[in-house]
């Protein structure tokens, strides 16, 4: 009967499913992109460009860490720029870091499965957590000076 997976299958799952995983990575890095164009020069503490470096395997791991903290040190001081009251002064960091853990945890062996799973739950509320707060930059306008 021969080998079951040969080569020339792995070609086609790699070019079926790796967009199908890259895809919505783009459109988060897009949204966390666009979040910071709203933002005043002065309150953004990450480059958009950097956000890019989300797209590399492994990588992604660690600098997810500091996108998170750069996106909600950058929020919070254009909300208070704008005067825009906030419960929280690094808004969505905690699910943010609670995301990257459980991110970074997924490579652990027996753990991995159900830290991804907790990763994605998290890694959807976070990234609805951050349109909402684009939605919020949105209704409040920039102070004149």
């Amino acid at each position: 009967m021969g080998d079951l997976l040969q080569p020339w299958h792995l070609l086609v799952l790699f070019v079926l499913f790796i967009p199908l995983f890259l895809l919505p990575v783009i459109f988060y890095v897009l949204t966390l992109s666009r979040v910071l164009t709203k933002c005043s020069p002065a309150s953004v503490t990450i480059e958009p460009g950097m956000l890019w470096l989300l797209l590399f395997p492994v990588v992604n791991l660690v600098w997810h860490f500091f996108v998170v903290t750069g996106m909600a040190k950058s929020l919070g001081n254009e909300f208070r720029t704008r005067n825009i009251p906030s419960l929280d002064p690094a808004p969505g960091q905690s699910i943010g870091i609670a995301m990257c853990v459980c991110g970074a945890c997924s490579i652990i062996p027996l753990l991995g499965f159900f830290a991804a799973l907790a990763c994605l739950v998290l890694w959807i509320v976070y990234w609805a957590k951050i349109a909402e707060f684009s939605r919020m930059l949105d209704r409040v306008p920039m102070p004149t000076e």
